[in-house]
């Protein structure tokens, strides 16, 4: 079943040369092979670091872009999959949803429109219960015709500098939402991602108006789309401004998915090659650090859906940290990680594998990490 998913997923929606085609069957082929437990899990690294290398080389071809991160979505997801197929149905219900599987709206998840709505909601209760900040809430919200203004008034006024005024980047904010509506929408997963796993933050206005790990992933996004569009100065610069504002420096070449959750933030660093999947929560002071120097390769680690990283987690190079997996404060991890496991320590080990529970669910940073282990 794996194979001939993989088969589908290969097949190409635009044209290319046709020994290109077949070097790209057999990959996924083999892929298939490998999330099929015909192959160890360290093979699926090198699948996946030819994907995200195309990725790379593509950037100025955006329609190829998206097939090739659609296919490392499938990858990661189909790879974050429990390996025993009845153990995941007696575990839980068929329709329960599993992050480590990609992002997907939920029943309680607002629209667009109703998020909106909300959002105007808990800025008026606000402004009229603390006048002291009335002003802000008028400007940043209640003066707003869209999220979409909201939040590029919110990113400009944070992030201008004295050459660079704030109008300007609301005008390039505005713009980068015109061109690409799925950045609103990523904004959104991101949002509720922050609303449903961060247990500070009972009111939707609080992630946009105060939590800087949400104010930095949208920051990203934008420069990220520059970067995307061959306006690599500015995305740079843009990012200069993330790290001295918000603490937190994300090159804008690397790629985030949805529903990226970064609490407390400060100190988190994410390099150029670096790939983070879907619902992906992290705490402050993690690093997804690069090793070597080569330009032309993978120097960052690859992310799976749904993981769990503590604070202060190192993960080193181009290793794979399977979906589903939970990495323990303070860990440094230089291998790859398998699907569905609990790693901790220096150099990070394996100390459970299978686990059945979903780690950004719960947002746990104790349970599973046990005393009586070796490091």
């Amino acid at each position: 079943m794996l194979r001939s998913a993989y088969a589908e997923a290969a097949a190409p929606s635009i044209s290319r040369p046709k020994g290109h085609f077949l070097v790209q069957t057999k990959l996924f082929r083999n892929a298939g092979n490998t999330l099929s437990g015909h192959k160890p899990f360290g093979s699926l690294r090198n699948r996946v670091t030819s994907i995200r290398t195309m990725a790379r080389d593509r950037l100025g071809q955006q329609p190829e872009l998206e097939l090739v991160w659609a296919r490392l979505n499938q990858q990661l997801g189909l790879a974050g999959q429990r390996d025993s197929k009845a153990n995941e149905d007696a575990a839980c219900p068929s329709d329960e949803y599993h992050p480590s599987q990609g992002w997907r709206p939920q029943a309680h998840h607002l629209t667009k429109d109703q998020l909106w709505a909300r959002i105007r909601g808990e800025a008026q209760q606000d402004a009229d219960s603390e006048p002291a900040l009335a002003s802000n809430l008028y400007s940043t919200i209640l003066a707003q015709s869209s999220i979409e203004t909201s939040m590029a008034f919110m990113l400009a006024n944070k992030l201008a500098w004295p050459t660079m005024l704030g109008m300007q980047l609301m005008r390039l904010i505005q713009e980068a939402y015109e061109s690409d509506p799925k950045l609103i929408d990523f904004c959104l997963a991101d949002l509720q991602a922050v609303y449903d796993r961060d247990p500070a933050c009972d009111r939707y206005i609080q992630a946009i108006l105060y939590f800087k790990g949400f104010q930095a992933v949208q920051s990203y996004r934008i420069a990220h789309w520059l970067w995307q569009k061959g306006r690599k100065s500015l995305a740079l610069a843009i990012q200069s401004r993330m790290s001295e504002v918000f603490h937190v420096d994300v090159h804008p070449a690397a790629v985030l998915g949805r529903g990226i959750m970064i609490d407390h933030a400060t100190g988190v660093v994410i390099g150029e090659t670096a790939v983070v999947g879907d619902n992906v929560s992290m705490l402050h002071h993690v690093t997804l650090g690069g090793s070597g120097t080569d330009r032309q390769c993978v120097r960052h680690p690859t992310i799976g859906h749904g993981v769990l990283l503590g604070a202060g987690v190192t993960v080193l190079g181009p290793v794979t940290v399977g979906a589903g997996s939970k990495l323990g404060a303070g860990s440094v991890v230089v291998s790859d990680i398998p699907c569905h496991s609990v790693a901790v320590g220096v150099p990070a080990r394996i100390i459970k594998k299978d686990i059945m529970k979903e780690p950004v669910k719960d947002m746990d940073q104790c349970v599973d990490f046990v005393l009586n282990y070796d490091i």
